[in-house]
């Protein structure tokens, strides 16, 4: 049985570059770009835009250009109507020669916020209508492993007829939230997200409302290469269920899909099925 994630959320691994490619549904606050890549050792500077169509000369809503000269800095700029505007520069360098990067830009009601290696880095303020932008591009001197537009191709909700029409884009961790309605039989949960270099376990837990037990637990452990499965009633941990399977590994992006059954959540990891949870009433 695959899993096939819902629109919006498909990554794109190992483009060629230069990159250009469509944001299905445009650019929208509330937003995510993940991009994981490499810098190559003899660099002299590459560039991320948010481009407004996908030919040469276009308007571009968003520049991202690091480059690596006698004095090292990251320029922000727009380009509109054949013209570059003012640029904004950074004198830091938060990429390095021959490593490997993540980049998030979080587009939100002010600008762009850049986030390199899990720390804020930079808020590019918007100089163009989010709306008009429809593109990415990657160019330059770096090589990329994955690109993951989050939080589009389905306005209003997460789409793919399961029965869930609320989704959360980009939220503070650790996070906590009512599921409304509960979670009833057939319902389904998608958590995609990203796992950060350095990143050692996390878990998701499903907490009944007044008892505060947790009904179920998944625990990845990265380093260990194994999937924890329990549940806490009363006070106490049940029986623990362990895989020694991993399709998570740091610095990835991961996809998890919990649907719940009348006695079993099923879990669905990238695109396998990994394993079925019994648990009591």
């Amino acid at each position: 049985m695959a899993f096939v994630a819902p629109p919006g959320y498909q990554p794109i691994y190992n483009p060629d570059i230069p990159y250009v490619g469509p944001i299905g549904g445009g650019l929208r606050a509330g937003m995510s770009i993940y991009i994981q890549g490499k810098i190559h050792h003899h660099i002299n500077r590459f560039q991320v835009n948010l481009q407004c169509a996908e030919f040469d000369g276009c308007d571009v809503a968003f520049h991202l250009n690091p480059r690596f000269d006698l004095w090292d800095k990251v320029i922000f700029n727009t380009f509109q109507n054949g013209s570059w505007e003012g640029e904004e520069k950074v004198k830091h360098m938060p990429f390095r020669k021959g490593e490997h990067f993540e980049l998030i830009i979080v587009v939100n009601s002010e600008g762009y916020q850049i986030n390199v290696n899990g720390k804020d880095f930079y808020l590019f303020q918007h100089r163009m209508p989010l709306e008009r932008v429809c593109f990415l591009q990657i160019g330059g001197d770096v090589a990329i492993d994955t690109i993951n537009i989050l939080g589009g191709g389905f306005p209003g909700g997460m789409g793919g007829g399961m029965g869930v029409s609320d989704h959360t884009t980009c939220p503070g961790i650790p996070y906590s939230d009512m599921i409304p309605g509960g979670m009833t039989a057939k319902r389904t949960i998608i958590v995609r997200g990203m796992v950060p270099y350095g990143a050692d376990r996390f878990c998701i837990n499903f907490v009944v409302g007044g008892s505060r037990d947790i009904a179920f637990h998944i625990n990845p452990r990265i380093r260990e290469g194994i999937v924890i499965r329990n549940s806490l009633i009363g006070g106490c941990w049940g029986d623990e269920e362990r895989d020694y399977f991993m399709s998570t590994k740091e610095s990835s992006t991961f996809f998890a899909k919990l649907t719940c059954f009348a006695l079993l959540s099923a879990i669905h990891t990238q695109s396998n099925l990994s394993c079925l949870f019994m648990y009591f009433r």
